[in-house]
């Protein structure tokens, strides 16, 4: 990438190019456990460079506000929460979920002029969304098979990642990483222990892809030898524009992630593991809460950051990595991921990369990202816009070496979710 694509693809605050893509989509902003209770404590958080207020009103209905009161700038996170609003501590000026001001104490005749900004906002698979975009050009909501379940089904966690987003996302796409840097990690994970593909994965690093463009973004097809007869296909799919689905293993939870900018420097790193069609059982939803397989502990019971990070060197330790118990003495998939995405920096040099064929796929999400970033947003429509376009599901699967995979996943993939799962 030159400096010009690279600045494009990296900022996402108000108005610049990146931040006025994303902004079409449905954006997960926070859980609505974190909001439960109406007239509850409200939730601070920051997304793409804007800070927001979250709050359950007297009616139990969620709201998305910005966090500033329109009077003197005081932070509504400080804020009383009831009857139908959120008051300013300061001086008493009201607003409900829509940002309009609908009291002041001192001057009622003025409250259609100190109304601030909301944004529509939903609950959908546990999560509160919110809509940033242009008015009037709200998509479909999410419609990913996890979004789909009942609860009891999935577990969705979230972390903060000290880098920009577009390179921890593209650690996502990027599955030719799993033969190296997870490769001890998986032996003992509860995620991913005792399967067939581990086999296949760790006995061919020389992984051979496969691109494929299709309407909600891009499936990676990642072929390595099998057996005699057969290729071992690991199909992966990168949703426009910060999905990702893992192919899965064996009878374990399926995967998938998201990365959404906090700012140019930071991210959000949401993690998601289901079943499509029975509940988590026990013993997964108790690992996946304690921070195995794609899910981390944190550094403390409020804070989003985990206690692995790059203040304490992500506590590595070299003697696990000389005796092969971690590739690269970090351990936790995802600690592991996120301690070599943030060794790149904040917002990683590009210019000074030197891409291999591996990358084809990042290469080509990029190209697609940047498209549809500085392309008129009057004339051109992105992808993924549509909620069935996210119904599609990752695999896992042995095929006969002249079986064409595009081929097949179109028979055994493409059209939705009624197919069956495919693991090894």
């Amino acid at each position: 990438m030159n400096k010009e694509m690279s600045q494009a693809l990296t900022q996402t605050g108000p108005g610049t190019p990146m931040g006025n893509l994303l902004r079409r989509y449905w954006v997960p902003v926070v859980s609505s456990d974190e909001v439960k209770d109406p007239d509850g404590p409200q939730v601070r958080v920051q997304i793409m460079s804007e800070k927001l207020i979250v709050f359950r009103d007297t009616e139990g209905v969620v709201g998305v506000v910005n966090e500033f009161c329109s009077h003197r700038g005081v932070s509504l996170y400080f804020a009383r929460n009831e009857e139908g609003g959120l008051r300013c501590a300061y001086h008493g000026v009201k607003f409900n979920r829509n940002g309009q001001c609908i009291d002041i104490p001192s001057a009622p005749e003025l409250c259609e002029k100190m109304h601030i900004k909301s944004y529509p906002c939903v609950e959908r698979a546990g999560l509160v969304w919110a809509y940033m975009g242009p008015e009037g050009t709200q998509p479909d909501l999410p419609e990913l098979e996890w979004c789909l379940v009942p609860e009891s089904h999935v577990f969705i966690s979230r972390r903060l990642q000290e880098s920009n987003f577009l390179q921890a996302m593209e650690g996502g796409i990027d599955t030719a990483h799993v033969s190296f840097v997870h490769r001890y990690e998986v032996d003992i994970d509860p995620m991913h222990v005792g399967t067939q593909a581990l086999k296949y994965i760790k006995a061919d690093g020389n992984v051979i892809f496969t691109i494929e463009k299709t309407d909600f973004g891009m499936t990676l097809y990642g072929r390595r030898n099998g057996d005699d007869q057969n290729y071992y296909w690991r199909i992966t799919q990168w949703i426009f524009p910060w999905y990702t689905l893992i192919p899965p293993f064996g009878e374990h939870a399926l995967g998938g992630h998201l990365w959404v900018p906090v700012d140019d420097e930071h991210c959000m790193a949401w993690s998601i593991n289901y079943h499509p069609d029975k509940p988590l059982s026990i013993e997964e939803r108790q690992a996946m809460q304690a921070g195995k397989g794609i899910h981390v502990e944190y550094e403390s019971e409020k804070s989003f950051r985990p206690s692995q990070n790059m203040q304490n060197e992500y506590m590595i330790d070299r003697v696990a990595q000389k005796e092969k118990r971690s590739y690269s003495g970090v351990f936790g998939i995802s600690m592991q991921d996120a301690s070599l995405q943030e060794s790149m920096g904040a917002i990683q040099d590009h210019d000074a990369e030197k891409l291999l064929p591996t990358d084809r796929a990042i290469v080509m999400a990029r190209r697609m990202l940047y498209e549809f970033a500085t392309a008129p947003q009057a004339q051109v429509q992105p992808p993924a816009l549509k909620g069935k376009s996210h119904q599609i599901r990752a695999a896992g699967v042995l095929l006969p070496k002249e079986q064409d995979p595009l081929m097949w996943a179109a028979e055994n993939l493409a059209g939705g979710l009624h197919h069956p799962l495919f693991t090894l």
